[in-house]
Parts: C-alpha cells; sequence; structure tokens
C-alpha cells in the first residue's frame, strides 16, 4: 500500500525545482494511497491537488491548505463529506465514483462561500430520490452540479421543496446505512476465512516438507544420488505445477461476482499485491545466476574479452614506438565508473563493471604506460611504449676507429678475398703487361698549368698586323 512521503511530493515536484514548501500544484494519482496525511504541513501553498484513483476512505488533513482551489478525489473510497470548512478557497471539488452514502453530509460545505462546482456522480447518493434538488437548495454558492449548470428557477423551485426532500433523502440514507453495514460484516467474514484457508495450505506445506526429508534420509546411497541428479527435473515440475494452479486461481478470482465496495476494492488491490510478489519469485527463481567470466586461462593465457560491447580500434605507432588503443566510451559516463589495467602482454579496462580485455602484439612497459580520455567524444586513449630499442628510419654516421696492426690485417685479408681475378682466353698465349692496363695521368695543378695561347698564323690572308695593338698576352 502506498503512503504519502516526502520523497514521493518532491519526485512528483519537478516542475518546481523539487522545492515543496512553494509548491502550488500537485498531482499523486494512481500511487495507491490509503490516507491522506503530511500535505497540509509541507505543502501551504497548494492551489491545486490531484489525488484520483487512489484508495483514500476519508477526507482528512487538508484544511490548513486556505489557498487550495481545486480539489480532485475522484475514484476512491470516500463515504462522507467532512474536513473541508477550512479550505476557504475551494472553488472546484471532484467526488466523482465514490461511496459517499450520507447525502446530508453536503452541508459542511455550506461555510465553503467561494465554491462553484461539485461533482458527485457516480456514488449511491446520486441514485437517491430528489438528490439533485436537495443538494442545489443545501448548496446555494454552487453553480455547476455533475457538468449540469444551475438555473435560477431550478433553485427556487428546490427552495420551495425542501423540507419534502430532505425527509425523503433521510428515508433512504437509513436504508443504505443498514444496508453498507451488512456488506460490511460479510466482508469481514470472508476476509477472515481467506486468512485460515492460507494458514492450512501453509502448514500442510510445511508437513509435507518435513515428510519428504526423513523418507529421503532413510533411502540407500545409489538411490539419494539418483533422486539428486533427478531434483532440478522435479522442482520444475513443481514450479509449473503451481504456476497452473496460480493461474486457475487468478481466473476464480476475476469471473467470481462481487459487489463494488471499498472492501471488494481493497480485496482486488490485495489480490494484484499477491499476484505481483508471486511474480517476482518465480522470476527470481528462474533466473540464473551467470557464471563469472572467465578473463585468463588455467595455464596463464589471457583471452579477448568485450562484454560492454564497445567499439574500439588498436593501433601500433612506429614513430612512437607505442601501442595505443582507442575505446569508444559513453560520452557521459562518469570516469569514476572505468578502471584501466595494463600488463605486459595485454590491457583489461573495467567499464561499469564489465570487462573489457585485449591480448597486445607486442610486449608492452605497465609504468611507462597512460591513459586519457576525449571531452569532446568521451573515447578513452591507452598509449603503452613497445619494450626494446628504438628504431630510427635515417641515415648511419660512421664512427671514426682507431687502426691497430691487427685490425689492418684482417682488413687486408678479407679485400684479399673480395678481390676480382682477371679471365686470360687460353687460345691466346700471350701474356698482357698488367703494369700498363692503366695508364696513370700527371696532374698539375690547375693554379700552376698555364693555359695555351693562341698565335695566329700569318699565313691567314685575312689576318693584318696593327702595330697600334698591344701583343697578346
Amino acid at each position: 500500500m502506498g503512503r504519502i512521503t516526502e520523497d514521493l511530493i518532491r519526485r512528483n515536484a519537478e516542475h518546481n525545482d523539487c522545492v515543496i514548501f512553494s509548491l502550488e500544484e500537485l498531482s499523486l494519482h494512481q500511487q495507491e494511497i490509503e490516507r491522506l496525511e503530511h500535505i497540509d504541513k509541507w505543502c501551504r501553498d497548494l492551489k491545486i491537488l490531484y489525488l484520483q484513483n487512489n484508495l483514500i476512505g476519508k477526507i482528512e488533513n487538508v484544511s490548513k491548505l486556505k489557498k487550495l482551489e481545486y480539489l480532485n478525489l475522484a475514484l476512491n473510497n470516500i463515504e462522507k463529506i467532512e474536513n473541508l470548512e477550512g479550505c476557504e478557497g475551494l472553488t472546484k471539488l471532484d467526488l466523482t465514483v465514490n461511496f459517499i452514502g450520507e447525502l446530508s453530509s453536503v452541508k459542511t460545505l455550506q461555510g465553503n462561500i467561494h465554491l462553484k462546482e461539485l461533482f458527485l456522480m457516480g456514488n449511491p447518493c446520486a441514485d437517491f430520490d430528489g438528490y439533485r434538488q436537495f443538494v442545489v437548495a443545501t448548496l446555494q454558492q454552487l453553480k455547476w452540479l455533475d457538468g449540469k449548470e444551475i438555473e435560477r428557477s431550478e433553485r427556487i423551485q428546490a427552495l420551495q421543496n425542501l423540507p419534502v426532500v430532505e425527509q425523503r433523502i433521510r428515508e433512504q440514507e437509513k436504508a443504505y446505512c443498514l444496508k453498507r453495514a451488512k456488506d460490511k460484516e460479510e466482508a469481514q467474514r470472508k476476509l477472515e476465512e481467506e486468512e485460515s484457508k492460507g494458514e492450512m495450505g501453509r502448514s500442510h506445506t510445511g508437513s509435507g516438507g518435513h515428510w519428504h526429508a526423513d523418507l529421503s534420509a532413510t533411502l540407500p546411497s545409489f538411490e539419494e544420488s539418483k533422486d539428486y541428479i533427478q531434483a532440478p527435473e522435479i522442482e520444475e515440475g513443481q514450479c509449473k505445477g503451481k504456476e497452473f494452479d496460480d493461474r486457475e486461481d487468478d481466473l476464480e478470482f476475476w469471473n467470481k461476482p462481487s459487489l463494488y465496495t471499498p472492501e471488494s476494492r481493497l480485496e482486488t488491490l490485495r489480490h494484484m499485491e499477491k499476484q505481483r510478489r508471486d511474480q517476482e519469485r518465480l522470476s527470481e527463481k528462474k533466473k540464473k545466476v551467470k557464471p563469472p567470466r572467465m578473463l585468463v586461462t588455467e595455464d596463464g593465457r589471457a583471452l579477448n574479452v568485450n562484454e560492454p560491447k564497445l567499439d574500439f580500434t588498436l593501433k601500433d605507432d612506429e614513430k612512437r614506438n607505442q601501442i595505443v588503443l582507442d575505446l569508444a566510451v559513453y560520452r557521459y559516463m562518469d570516469t569514476s565508473l572505468i578502471d584501466v589495467d595494463v600488463q605486459p602482454t595485454y590491457v583489461r579496462v573495467m567499464v561499469k563493471g564489465k570487462p573489457f580485455q585485449l591480448i597486445l602484439p607486442a610486449e608492452v612497459k605497465p609504468d611507462s604506460s597512460f591513459a586519457k580520455r576525449s571531452q569532446t567524444t568521451g573515447h578513452l586513449v591507452v598509449c603503452m611504449p613497445k619494450v626494446g630499442e628504438v628504431i630510427i628510419g635515417c641515415q648511419r654516421t660512421s664512427k671514426p676507429v682507431k687502426s691497430t696492426p691487427d685490425s689492418s690485417k684482417e682488413q687486408t685479408s678479407k679485400r684479399s678475398q673480395q678481390m676480382e681475378r682477371l679471365e686470360v682466353d687460353p687460345s691466346k698465349r700471350s701474356i698482357p703487361d698488367v703494369a700498363n692496363i692503366v695508364q696513370e695521368k700527371k696532374h698539375m695543378p690547375r693554379r700552376v698549368c698555364a693555359e695555351p695561347k693562341i698565335i695566329p698564323s700569318e699565313e691567314d690572308p685575312d689576318f693584318e698586323d696593327n702595330p697600334e695593338v698591344p701583343p697578346l698576352i
């Protein structure tokens, strides 16, 4: 059963930033509330209050809501109009489909001078002879009753017939109260019978369990092992049989005719709660506990696991000599829910308790590894330097080596082994002059070498000797 708590009010006060002391509108419909409480202390400024479709049996703890203008209590278990005198600003009251049989209790609303609309349809009192005339004559401030406007002529006629109508209403109220008392006694008797049946069923179940335990203790060991093997099948059959019986009981309950009373509504709610509990119990039994995920085999070999089902990329950065893992973690997930563990041969990331494990293509340095997270995408990037020398793709510089007699001998022996030899045609018996194969050219220094002088020949016909021109150097 539901109760009005501070947490419930705050959850329904999101439009007011979950602040309840200044709340002006509150909706608590369909919460299975049985009693009105705490609202007049926590929400003094309420103007609109929705409490329809609950199990409230009495109007109480709302008299301090001086600013309340609209109160909706439709589809509840209310049997009498009361405790609304303090709601001075009340203009609309909805009591549709309740169990109000005391129509004379509307007289308590005479002090609510601002009340303009009243809904009483669906109540037992709405079937009384002279119901509308009595309400119209009693509450002269009303403008609308059950969604129908009250005419001036209708009110004058109702006031004229009020003494006669009031007498008829009292007689009908008396008959209804007697009938209601019988219904309460019948409902109480049925409730006691159901409780006694339930206790008997529980006692039979307990005795049956003890008998099975004693019998199994007397069986031989082979039979014990056989029964142990067949136990899951027996338990499954018992669960199916219980489900079938529960389904039959449910159909019987819903097909059984019953009167529409506050007790029948409570009985229906209890049945639905029992069904819900049984369903949760069965689902817990059926729910198989998953074994823990194996991340490392018995022989110490790591496995590839992606339980959170995240996209990822693994890159080998040869330039920086490192392996980079890019894991597509959810963008708005808190970083405190991520745990990274780097090992020499694999990396493990726990995302909300779910493991992501990946074997690395090369051995890395866990101490030099680091992880960072993108502020835009939320991705997790883990950089893991490789183990070993760094190889840089550039030209090697020759280092000067000191020459020793031993090293020079080794170099000459290597050169002699690598020396190419000329092959001579055996048909020609002549021996070539090896000394003159390569003719050395005597190079003079460029500064010393003089350029050849060009001396014109006198035999040239176009030659003219001009004495004024100085000789060429």
